[in-house]
């Protein structure tokens, strides 16, 4: 299945122009090798390992309601890795016929380009972790009940929606790093590109990691805030209110004055000081951090607007050089016909 636009040039097989033209086709084939695993007896206990979610515990609340909840392991990462080769399709779907079509009606810039297809490809997956968001907040009872983000705390366990949320998360996050050189991303967007990858990274495997609940509302409140400009510049800022308010009431408050206290890795209980201020300074470093980069985007584009447009300035016409002015007194004019003055001396 291809999802690139062919060209009429054929690179060389396992060149760099070859891997970037046929990235998603070579991915494909790939995930096809894992789901075609899962036919055959011998190799469907590996294929399962990277296709399905692991680690799952049945809890009976009763005798007819069973509840299927998970926790987390080494196994998450080969499904990280197969939804990541997931993200890639996706991602190259979107872009061939979605970003590419709108490309070719609004003849965009080079530099247009490229940012289109970032915003573009952003703007879907925060639409779609958005409303995934919104209904795991709403199953949870997280927005009705928000004592339940600390109470409880270590969630050793948390349900399949969850799980596969944050591992859908990582692996999408994970697929933007191959696709800085699918997408031929110019050098100078590469540390800024970075910056905001590995900040996500950071975050979502240290939530779901560290089983701080918390963290899922707080990234769904960022997600919701990340999209409009004029509007976005105010919810920018509401946003990092509430995400720091969030962070300040479950983290130094909620988890501070709860019943399990202490280390304990057995159990997926971090409970303790030295933890609670990591992740707070973690999380009021990164929302500064975010701030004083919209602050300075602010600053620039303002003095952009301020500076009036300087008229074009109307070329002089060129003064003859002094070769042509000789040649106009010796009465030879610059083509090299009699100038009027020699024209009158040969008449007379």
């Amino acid at each position: 299945m291809g999802f690139r636009k062919k060209t009429n040039k054929n690179p060389p097989v396992l060149s760099h122009e070859f891997l970037i033209q046929n990235h998603a086709d070579i991915v494909s084939c790939v995930a096809m090798v894992f789901l075609l695993g899962l036919m055959f007896e011998v190799t469907s206990k590996v294929a399962v390992l990277f296709i399905t979610v692991q680690y799952n515990v049945t809890i009976s609340e009763n005798e007819e309601s069973v509840v299927s909840h998970f926790h987390h392991g080494l196994k998450d990462l080969a499904t990280v890795f197969f939804y990541m080769l997931v993200a890639v399709i996706i991602h190259a779907i979107i872009q061939e016929y979605v970003l590419d079509k709108i490309n070719r009606k609004m003849h965009f810039s080079k530099t247009k380009h490229s940012k289109f297809n970032e915003s573009g490809q952003l703007s879907a997956f925060y639409l779609f972790s958005f409303g995934w968001g919104t209904s795991i907040l709403m199953s949870e009872n997280f927005l009705s009940n928000p004592v339940s983000l600390w109470d409880g705390y270590p969630h050793t366990l948390m349900p399949f929606q969850m799980k596969l949320y944050f591992i859908s998360q990582l692996g999408y996050w994970l697929h933007a790093l191959p696709e800085l050189y699918f997408q031929k991303t110019k050098k100078e967007d590469i540390p800024r590109q970075l910056v905001y990858i590995a900040l996500y990274l950071v975050h979502i495997a240290g939530a779901y990691i560290l089983k701080r609940r918390q963290d899922v509302r707080s990234h769904v409140t960022r997600v919701c805030l990340s999209t409009s400009f004029t509007i976005w510049a105010v919810l920018f800022i509401l946003g990092r209110l509430l995400t720091l308010s969030l962070s300040v009431l479950t983290v130094g408050f909620g988890l501070s004055n709860a019943d399990q206290q202490g280390l304990d890795l057995a159990n997926g209980n971090f409970n303790v000081l030295i933890v609670r201020i990591t992740v707070l300074a973690t999380i009021c470093g990164t929302q500064a951090f975010m701030m004083w980069k919209f602050i300075n985007f602010q600053l620039r584009r303002w003095r952009e607007q301020a500076q009036p447009l300087k008229p074009k300035k109307l070329q002089a016409p060129k003064s003859k050089s002094k070769k042509d002015k000789a040649n106009g007194v010796n009465g030879v004019s610059s083509n090299g016909a009699d100038s009027p003055r020699a024209k009158k001396e040969k008449s007379s």
